[in-house]
């Protein structure tokens, strides 16, 4: 197997910098489109059998170092007791947000063998299709961003009624967050139990919190699941988007690996963050739109730059595009293990 992904995020010696890109399985992908076209969203996330092809698309078709498991981060949000829908156009939609103390009292305990089986079928079956191949990444997505969507009720520009409770009922927030963090934690022991062989945690939205509110009312929780799944001995990432005015608090997280979005400098966020952690990141997405000329630039300076940190994984400042072209991110994929093992 090639294990030179694993072997970056623990900071070893490496023959090239390793690259995944999240949200690499989707729509921009045809191969994507055809299973997608099949089935919904939902029903696609928990078919293993299905799930399991889109997972290993992007290995087979761009090369990637990594899998990471298709799943949406509100399946255990589901799994909790508010009802998920995606709609077109307008993303997903939780019925009866938490506004309340008696609205969180409704949410349940999960036992992911129970509740979530059908995302350990998925992880099984992949470490069996991926064995001889790359690696598998869980993820979960980090308790605040979980609590935006719970809140509010889905997307969210301003997070109004999320920074209200906040501010207003520190002490509700934080009974929600402590709920959230113990489901985030049993999700995520039991997909490594499952074989996932690293795992990210995605804070999408903690950008917009305040650093003294993000010191408060959100990094406690994410230096909490990290802890207690230090002992099952995987890498563990921890990605937090918009993550500027924040990277001396997130790298006290006790994450392996701390990814950055494009809006830093990934040289900057080095010296910032410390040689001691490995830091994944960070080419802009839209960059996929520009010639090859452009892109090599871009990526060789990236990579001079990630060299100084303890490791490097190369990965886009957030998801790929679904109109990005695919031959684009194959270039990308050739590009950063061509030029990284010159260097």
């Amino acid at each position: 197997m090639n294990d030179t992904f694993l072997r970056a995020c623990r900071g070893e010696s490496v023959e090239y910098t390793p690259i995944w890109i999240m949200r690499q399985a989707g729509r921009y992908l045809p191969e994507y489109q055809k299973v997608r076209a099949k089935v919904d969203f939902l029903t696609l996330c928990k078919t293993p059998e299905l799930a399991a092809e889109v997972t290993i698309q992007p290995v087979d078709i761009l090369g990637v170092d990594a899998a990471i498991l298709f799943s949406d981060i509100l399946i255990p949000v589901e799994a909790m007791g508010m009802k998920l829908r995606f709609l077109e156009r307008k993303g997903p939609v939780l019925n009866r947000p938490i506004r309340t103390e008696r609205d969180l009292k409704r949410l349940k305990r999960i036992e992911p063998e129970v509740d979530l089986p059908f995302v350990l079928d998925t992880i099984k079956i992949l470490r069996k299709a991926l064995r001889r191949k790359v690696p598998l990444i869980g993820f979960a997505g980090a308790p605040f961003t979980l609590a935006t969507y719970m809140i509010e009720g889905g997307s969210s520009k301003n997070f109004l009624n999320t920074k209200t409770m906040m501010l207003s009922e520190p002490q509700l927030f934080h009974n929600l967050m402590g709920k959230i963090t113990e489901v985030t934690e049993t999700y995520l022991s039991a997909q490594i139990k499952a074989g996932a062989q690293a795992v990210q945690i995605f804070d999408s939205w903690a950008g917009a919190l305040a650093p003294d509110d993000y010191k408060a009312f959100s990094l406690p929780y994410v230096k909490r699941i990290i802890s207690n799944l230090r002992p099952l001995g995987v890498p563990i990432i921890y990605f937090v988007n918009n993550c500027g005015g924040l990277l001396e608090l997130a790298r006290t997280s006790g994450a392996d690996v701390i990814g950055i979005d494009w809006r830093v400098d990934i040289g900057k966020a080095i010296t910032r963050l410390g040689r001691d952690v490995s830091v994944q990141g960070n080419l802009d997405p839209v960059a996929l739109f520009s010639d090859e000329k452009v892109l090599e630039r871009k990526v060789g300076d990236i990579l001079k730059k990630g060299r100084r940190a303890k490791g490097h994984v190369f990965n886009l400042g957030h998801g790929i595009l679904p109109q990005t072209p695919p031959h684009m991110a194959r270039a990308l994929v050739e590009m950063v293990h061509e030029l990284s093992s010159k260097q």
